[in-house]
């Protein structure tokens, strides 16, 4: 079985860290990336992307036989998948999917991706409690507490067509890693608190996983209490890490919305871990 099909996440101790300098740091006006050159044998690449909604940060250490051309390739398509996400898929545009769907105007089957997003939103309204519920938000359908993990796990399903599978993909204070970094580790993740800088970082050196957060953008009002309609208030911010970055980010959300109430999701051997749940 490939690496990219094994989450694996060790939490080292701070103090064998702190003589190495992390690949990736996640945290409010922290986000940094740490450049570091390839391995021989490998092709380290770095993008940034914009659209409508985000910004994106691929970062690839690909085989040198894919040639720069193949990496190109595998970068411009897994970017144009990005694009197309923000663009099908986007809550606020009127000719979206998801406005159509809200409007009656297609069905979920009308379309394979819009169906499996649908029924990601279905899997963790139920794995949630209702604290995520898509179908809860002002204005109808919103996929919106887990089409960013969405987006990006479908561009990095990309790269791994191309042959890439050692890769880190970021969307604010998110992030998906596979495989090695370009120095030939594990990718070395910082994760800050996010309303106290200054304390030292909980630590991650990461081959497959993902990191969600929500709350971190400084938005108010940006998670709707399902139950009540009112803007959850309980949290300053939530972070889950675990296989999948739909779910992480989802469970982020919900938990962001429940409070200290949606710790018990994570108990029983849940693949997922929340890392962050600070209240206000």
């Amino acid at each position: 079985m490939r690496i990219d099909e094994q989450p694996r996440t060790r939490w080292p101790e701070l103090s064998t860290f702190r003589h190495r300098r992390p690949d990736l740091r996640l945290g409010s006006r922290r986000n940094r990336i740490d450049p570091a050159g390839a391995t021989q044998g490998r092709i380290a690449v770095q993008h940034t992307v914009r659209t409508a909604t985000a910004e994106y940060t691929l970062l690839l250490n690909a085989p040198e036989q894919l040639g720069r051309r193949g990496v190109g390739e595998a970068l411009r398509d897994s970017v144009a998948e990005l694009r197309a996400v923000d663009l099908t898929y986007g809550p606020n545009r009127p000719e979206s999917l998801v406005s159509k769907l809200r409007r009656g105007e297609i069905s979920p089957e009308s379309y394979p991706p819009l169906a499996d997003l649908v029924d990601r939103c279905v899997a963790m309204r139920a794995a949630t409690d209702g604290w995520f519920d898509a179908w809860a938000v002002p204005g109808g359908f919103d996929p919106g507490g887990l089409l960013g993990g969405w987006a990006v796990e479908r561009a990095a399903a990309r790269l791994r067509a191309a042959g890439i599978h050692d890769y880190a993909v970021l969307a604010g204070a998110d992030l998906v890693v596979r495989g090695h970094a370009p120095h030939g580790g594990p990718w070395r993740v910082a994760i800050h608190h996010p309303t106290a800088p200054d304390r030292a970082p909980l630590v991650l050196e990461m081959t497959a996983g993902a990191v969600g957060t929500s709350g971190v953008s400084g938005r108010q009002g940006h998670v709707v209490d399902p139950h009540t309609g009112e803007a959850a208030d309980h949290l300053v911010a939530a972070t889950v890490v675990g296989p999948d970055l739909t779910v992480a980010d989802a469970y982020a959300t919900a938990l962001y919305a429940a409070g200290p109430t949606g710790l018990a999701w994570f108990r029983g051997g849940s693949e997922y871990r929340a890392i962050f749940a600070h209240r206000r």
